[in-house]
């Protein structure tokens, strides 16, 4: 068996392992309300959204601080040896960096869009800081 196979095997396990407890917590979600049918899916879809946008934007906080470390790296590397590394993967590194760290505006400006002026900014409320 090669490593691309046992990644492959690997990323599926993984994926199959995060839908059933996904599916499970809304079986629990739903089981628990007081009402049964499709209000109470939709309820329970509706309250997880919100749990949804955070875990993106601060996904996207944490990915957009490592690929501008990353991009830090990438331009040192470039100084050392400028055959080796283009100047490209340092300056696209960065845009994406600054991309992702956007995300939540990004989330604002569409919900007003959307939604009109109660559209709220997704942030990391309840994470404990270092």
């Amino acid at each position: 068996m090669g490593s691309q196979s046992l990644k492959k095997i690997l990323l599926l396990t993984m994926g199959a392992v995060v839908c059933l407890c996904m599916g499970a917590d809304v079986f629990a979600v739903i089981t628990y309300q007081s009402g049964t049918g499709i209000g109470a899916v939709a309820g329970a879809v509706k309250g997880n959204l919100k749990n949804i946008a955070s875990l993106i934007t601060a996904g996207a906080y944490v990915a957009g601080m490592g690929f501008g470390v990353g991009a830090i790296v990438k331009f040192k590397a470039h100084k050392d040896n400028p055959t080796q590394v283009a100047i490209s993967v340092p300056i696209a590194m960065l845009f994406i960096a600054a991309a992702l760290l956007f995300v939540p505006s990004v989330f604002k400006t569409t919900g007003a869009t959307l939604f009109g002026a109660s559209g709220a900014q997704a942030g990391i409320s309840g994470v404990a800081s270092f």
